[in-house]
């Protein structure tokens, strides 16, 4: 039988723990202890240890003191900078794939944004989070410039978790009348080929998206500030 190379585990390793980061199975915060994540995984220490390297390279673990890795925590002030780095390009991505897309394009989205309201109605956050992405893909995609969605995409996972936090705070609330509203007026604006009005979409639900994860990570700053 063919031995598996080094690199083959360390990314199956990888993709293993990037998986449950980015679907809040491993919460901001939580430690990656070498030895515990290879035997649960069935592997040495290496693959794992150049796994959680790769984490950090891509910004979703970092090292504290006395405790090694842990999944990168949420602040403020990442979430304004990744935020508004996010608005200028999306916004941006919505114009020009506006001014390109297809009709046929127009119905990929219709059905990913159909699929998505039914992840909300039955809170099933991953699956809300994959059909949201895979909308604006579409849209961004139609643009033209891959370079321009290929550093979209690379945010997307850069911030993974604040979009978990507030997925899940606004199932939480009931009013998921924002996880909806934007999408929905995206598509009509794409279809209608109104760029301006894409663009003004898309940046609204940005502002809105920031607005309500910073509402949900003050909450939870002030629940752990508690004695």
């Amino acid at each position: 039988m063919k031995r598996l190379e080094p690199a083959l585990l360390t990314d199956q390793v990888y993709a293993v723990l990037h998986e449950a980061i980015i679907s809040g199975e491993l919460p901001a915060g939580s430690r990656l202890r070498i030895r515990n994540i290879a035997e649960q995984v069935g592997t040495s220490v290496m693959p794992v240890r150049e796994a959680i390297r790769r984490l950090e390279e891509a910004g979703l673990a970092e090292r504290e003191p006395h405790k090694g890795a842990v999944v990168k925590g949420l602040t403020l002030e990442e979430l304004v900078h990744v935020y508004g780095v996010r608005r200028l390009l999306e916004g941006e991505a919505a114009r020009l794939g506006t001014e390109r897309i297809t009709a046929e394009d127009c119905d990929r989205m219709q059905a990913e944004y159909e699929a998505m309201v039914a992840a909300i109605d039955e809170q099933r956050v991953v699956d809300l989070l994959d059909h949201d992405e895979a909308l604006l893909s579409i849209l961004y995609t139609a643009s033209g410039n891959p370079v321009l969605v290929n550093m979209i995409r690379t945010l997307w996972q850069h911030c993974r978790a604040y979009k978990n936090v507030g997925a899940r705070g606004t199932l939480a609330g009931g009013d998921t009348d924002h996880l909806r509203r934007y999408q929905k007026d995206l598509v009509t604006a794409a279809r209608g080929r109104d760029a301006a009005a894409a663009q003004s979409v898309s940046d609204a639900s940005l502002d809105n998206a920031t607005q309500r994860i910073r509402t949900l990570l003050d909450v939870q700053e002030h629940e752990n500030a508690r004695p």
